[in-house]
């Protein structure tokens, strides 16, 4: 007989009973009923009921185990009487009568209980993620992490892409955030940057012939953590093609993205393929973001025209000083209470805002603050434009244009959520596409690449020479689920002459581009195709098909919102004779409350 086990704790079935066995697990849970003790034992499979009768030599020392404990048992299966049946468990049917039992691992009084849901705080879930990891939903959704990668994995290769790794260690690059940067010990005074993404290597890979690459990539952005975004790496679906139009990566990723949410999204609705296209300017104005959630049915208006000359002054002084006016239906809203408005009134002023104006419309009349100042013209050409009906509402935002466009993408969705008329058990997909090439940084008052500094100008290098730069489109696209951007990609630049002016209107130099990209631009003037790709992110895609609120939920071992590894006690310091080596002097800032839990 194995040393450890001959099954697992989720095997054993009816047609095991009367089988001598061995288990080996956890102590998930003890029970004592007075002349029987009950063990539920656990492993990676499942649980086991075990039971031991105050008869058995070893029922002293079972009495001292502590839960989560290991051990191994041997017993023989028996039946369950029909009152005992546990249909929740997959092993209900059967148990274990205990003949021997080995203390493997005693453990420690727990800082959290595994066997239970209770909630635990961040600081000791992290600190002990070791049992965290034990806890039945934190285990499943890693267990889900795994199938997702290898259905995806599976995915791309039958579609005839190669999996290839690309280096760890390289150098920096503008992709829009922070690098995390390694010291050279044999280049003093030289860095490495850690990958934000493997975008000159793929695009090299091109270069160089393959044709169609992949990859499950570890990225690292030195950046603020989110609900939906981990501090210093996550990891994405990497992914390149060659010579290929915008259409030829949109059909490559939506049979993967389409195939995978179907195959674990249970009983949810998938939006099939192909998936709606929206251009940005569109989406920033129907849905007030670059990440629209289509499961919310409420489109935004621009109704400037509607208050332009009106009699309400408000706007009208706004609108003269370049404001724009933003309209959000709520369908069938007019017969909500007043409450209902002053309450979506206050949400808008909390977030700085002066409120949000609005207008009902029942019983053939226009009521409301704002209705008094449109005549009936101007009223009527509201409704058509909105398609308004009798019963519903219209709230209002007026703002500059990019202002006005975030709060009336919240207002859309607090609407939507307060009238409860967002779509349940859908995964709603989209791509955003003809994203600005370049945007104004309002810092600096200079202009910066919107998105990736990589991506086709739309009209090419004549763009480039005779367009207003903020006017260019690039060959530029997310893809969006559930209001959540899941990747970002394009059809790169691959034209060295194209490449050095794209650059050049954001103030690089053609010396400036040369160093910092010399491997790419040297790569392009031997002959580069046409080349494009995108990179879904891997721990996104996981939280929404676990249907996490928070991406920690999906990793197996995160860092915490400050960016610190508890478990491991990351980043911690190092010791003098190594920074020597590395030709580094540490000047250390007063420390800050944050760091406290590290000690540093």
């Amino acid at each position: 007989m194995h040393p450890y086990r001959t099954h697992h704790c989720g095997e054993l079935r009816q047609s095991h009973v009367g089988q001598r066995i061995r288990l080996s697990g956890w102590v998930h849970r003890k029970r004592d009923h007075g002349n029987l003790l009950f063990i539920d034992l656990r492993d990676h499979y499942g649980i086991t009921q075990c039971v031991m009768d105050v008869d058995s030599p070893a029922f002293a020392s079972v009495e001292t185990l502590r839960n989560e404990s290991v051990i191994t048992l041997d017993g023989t299966v028996v039946q369950r009487t029909p009152e005992t049946v546990n249909i929740k468990m997959a092993t209900g049917d059967i148990e274990i009568q205990i003949e021997a039992l080995t203390l493997q691992s005693q453990a420690e009084l727990l800082p959290l209980q595994v066997n239970s849901n209770a909630d635990f705080p961040e600081e000791t879930r992290l600190t002990y993620r070791f049992l965290d990891l034990r806890r039945e939903k934190l285990h499943a959704n890693i267990i889900l992490r795994s199938a997702i990668i290898a259905s995806i994995r599976r995915r791309m290769i039958d579609q005839g892409f190669m999996e290839f790794q690309t280096p760890i260690l390289t150098s920096s690059s503008p992709e829009g955030a922070r690098d995390f940067l390694v010291p050279s010990r044999l280049n003093p005074g030289r860095f490495y940057a850690l990958p934000q993404a493997p975008q000159q290597f793929k695009q090299l890979l091109m270069v160089a012939g393959f044709d169609r690459y992949f990859q499950i990539a570890p990225c690292f952005r030195d950046e603020d953590a989110r609900a939906d975004r981990s501090p210093g790496e996550f990891y994405q679906l990497d992914f390149e093609m060659s010579f290929v139009t915008q259409e030829d990566v949109f059909a490559a990723a939506e049979p993967v993205l389409h195939g995978v949410f179907e195959e674990f999204a249970k009983d949810k609705v998938v939006t099939a393929p192909p998936f709606p296209r929206i251009p940005y300017e569109e989406s920033m104005l129907k849905y007030g973001s670059d990440k629209p959630d289509l499961r919310n049915p409420l489109e935004i208006c621009d109704v400037t025209d509607i208050f332009q000359g009106s009699t309400f002054t408000v706007f009208q002084n706004a609108i003269d000083n370049g404001a724009v006016v933003r309209a959000i239906p709520a369908p069938k809203a007019a017969a909500q209470p007043r409450s209902f408005f002053d309450k979506l009134n206050d949400w808008a002023r909390g977030l700085g805002a002066p409120g949000l104006g609005y207008i009902t419309f029942a019983e053939s009349v226009a009521k409301g603050p704002i209705a008094k100042f449109l005549n009936e013209e101007r009223l009527a050409r509201l409704k058509s434009l909105m398609k308004l009906s009798e019963g519903d509402a219209v709230f209002f935002v007026c703002d500059k244009a990019p202002a006005a466009a975030k709060l009336a993408g919240l207002a859309r969705t607090k609407v939507a959520e307060d009238l409860d008329i967002i779509e349940k058990n859908a995964f709603r997909f989209c791509w955003v596409v003809d994203y600005p090439l370049y945007e104004l940084n309002e810092e600096t008052n200079k202009i910066d690449f919107n998105h990736n500094p990589f991506s086709m100008p739309q009209g090419g290098l004549e763009a480039l020479k005779t367009q207003d730069p903020l006017s260019i489109k690039a060959f530029q696209y997310d893809i969006v689920c559930n209001g959540i951007e899941l990747s970002s990609g394009a059809i790169r630049n691959h034209l060295p002459e194209v490449m050095l002016k794209a650059f050049e209107i954001v103030g690089y130099s053609q010396s400036d581009v040369e160093e910092r990209f010399s491997g790419l631009l040297h790569a392009f003037r031997y002959g580069a195709p046409p080349h494009g790709g995108c990179a879904p992110g891997i721990d996104r895609i996981v939280m929404l098909l676990a249907d996490e609120p928070n991406l920690r939920e999906v990793i197996a071992f995160p860092m915490n919102q400050q960016a610190q590894d508890l478990l491991m006690k990351a980043p911690s310091l190092v010791p003098p004779q190594h920074l020597k080596e590395l030709f580094i002097e540490v000047k250390v800032p007063p420390k800050k409350a944050g760091n406290a839990s590290l000690g540093l």
